[in-house]
């Protein structure tokens, strides 16, 4: 592999651009499997609420099913280069069962409340109990960043 001439961060500066990427994008990639029918993968919305993720997706979707079934997960930003991977479990809330302040959050960055909906959503929050954040080759090694739920560096 050819180096892309990225300086290596420490944990402490990898940290908080992980932690800042959290709370500014907007879509991340939720990888789920079923225990019969296998994996599944798509793109939602996300929020950060400072310890876990929040994302929302209809009550019969098959990443619902999934959650239920098999509540381990592991999510991804979209950037292929500046990686971050997080797992962890998954806790489901109906839409009328959703901690308000986590809804409000919501519905606040996305201009979209779920729970105004016909159809039923299901909210799913993740707390992640391993984090991956690495920039292309030289970041390879240390790319731990979160290991069970602890924050590592600085």
């Amino acid at each position: 592999m050819q180096s892309t001439g990225i300086v290596r961060r420490g944990a402490a500066e990898r940290r908080q651009d992980t932690l800042e990427r959290l709370a500014a994008e907007r879509d991340l990639w939720v990888s789920t499997a079923h225990p019969e029918r296998g994996p599944h993968q798509v793109p939602l919305w996300f929020l950060w609420d400072g310890r876990a993720v929040w994302m929302c997706t209809g009550a019969t979707s098959v990443t619902a099913r999934n959650v239920r079934e098999e509540p381990r997960v592991r999510l991804a930003l979209p950037d292929t280069f500046d990686v971050v991977l997080l797992q962890g479990e998954a806790e489901c809330f109906p839409d009328d069962e959703v901690p308000g302040e986590a809804a409000e959050a919501f519905t606040a960055k996305f201009g979209w409340d779920p729970r105004a909906e016909d159809a039923p959503y299901l909210y799913v929050r993740v707390v992640p109990r391993t984090v991956r954040a690495w920039r292309g080759e030289a970041e390879l090694r240390g790319r731990v960043v979160m290991r069970d739920g602890e924050w590592q560096g600085g």
